[in-house]
């Protein structure tokens, strides 16, 4: 009998793998697989032209790298275009000191300095150094910290979780809609084993889109880069974060997937339990401890491999920010394992009681 089943789940896998790749309402999805890798795209062409042009102001004007961090703010700025020479770029304006001290005006200039790598703009007030701003050359450790908080607030969060609405969803209710869900109802199927199909498929689905765009995330962001900084980068924690990543996106699609499968099958309109749920999941970082488990994104985030650094907010919400204990890896992908099992249970109750009207539904 089981042999039976895994036939007929591979059958249902089968008929419903090119519905749930090619299908025409399901298009927008790769859109939200590849607007990130699209994002980084830019991102390496920007600074591939800004390390272009840096390198050629730094010919026509020579710094020294070491005396231009030696410039500290309080310098006379005689003293700077001593040490450091004339700026590629010099803007000079003049601002009122106020109607309290007469009509007298500040004399405001700001330089701009860069050794081909580093770009110092530096602010004197009356000819002396009051400002000092240092960017230096994107680095790999910076750049993963900027794709963690990518990756937690809009990855996993939006555009993983509507990809999972838009394709498991309509694993049900989209056939209701095409009024051709008896097709399957009228074989000789057990509807356990039917919605077990179409889940495995949705799953290879999402997991295949969504993991190649995470993969295509890193392609993109590493393109800048010089091929020995990249091998370096793989050769020490480079792979781990990757494979990572990678299971994180594939967890994401097997928790949000079972949730939104069921809500095709349990609600008439799944999109005022996908409302729902997204508004949970926002909210997490504001739930009470015990109901911060009771969250797909709570475990996500705990198994990600680098932290996303802390948000700009205001002062209020920071207040209302509550701290849990990240559990561990296992727990993590055993608690995403259980709730799936649980959702597909209650689905399945639901499915073994599904009747078709179309009048209705």
């Amino acid at each position: 009998m089981i042999s039976l089943w895994w036939r007929q789940i591979q059958s249902v896998i089968r008929l419903e793998m090119k519905k749930t790749f090619f299908a025409k309402r399901g298009l927008w999805v790769y859109l939200l697989a590849l607007a990130p890798s699209l994002i980084w795209l830019g991102h390496s062409i920007n600074t591939i032209q800004n390390a272009e042009q840096r390198r050629a102001l730094a010919t026509a004007h020579p710094v020294n790298s070491v005396a231009m961090h030696s410039v500290t703010i309080g310098m006379d700025l005689e003293e700077v275009t001593k040490t450091l020479g004339e700026p590629y770029a010099r803007n000079e304006l003049f601002r009122p000191r106020g109607p309290a001290q007469g009509p007298v005006r500040n004399q405001v200039e700001r330089l701009s300095y860069t050794d081909g790598e580093s770009d110092m703009r530096i602010t004197a007030i009356d000819g002396v150094v009051r400002g000092i701003r240092l960017q230096d050359r994107c680095n790999i450790s910076k750049d993963s910290l900027v794709f963690a908080t990518v990756f937690q607030f809009f990855y996993l969060r939006l555009a993983v979780f509507f990809g999972c609405v838009g394709i498991f969803m309509n694993l049900f209710r989209g056939e209701m809609i095409d009024k051709s869900l008896h097709f399957y109802l009228l074989a000789p199927i057990r509807r356990e084993v039917l919605l077990v199909g179409k889940f495995l498929a949705g799953l290879v689905a999402t997991t295949v889109i969504f993991t190649s765009g995470t993969a295509l995330q890193f392609l993109a962001l590493s393109w800048h880069y010089d091929p020995g900084a990249v091998g370096a980068f793989l050769q020490g924690s480079g792979w781990n974060q990757i494979g990572a990543y990678l299971g994180v996106t594939a967890l994401a699609c097997l928790g949000y997937g079972s949730v939104f499968l069921a809500a095709g099958l349990l609600f008439r309109n799944p999109l005022i339990p996908a409302a729902v749920v997204l508004l949970w999941e926002a909210a997490n970082l504001f739930l009470p401890v015990k109901l911060k488990k009771i969250s797909v994104i709570f475990y996500l985030q705990s198994l990600c491999p680098v932290v996303a650094p802390p948000q700009d907010m205001p002062a209020l919400l920071r207040l209302l920010i509550s701290s849990a204990e990240a559990p561990s890896a296992m727990v993590s992908i055993f608690g995403l394992l259980a709730v799936t099992a649980v959702v597909l249970v209650v689905a399945s109750l639901k499915a073994r009681k599904l009747e078709i009207n179309y009048s209705t539904d």
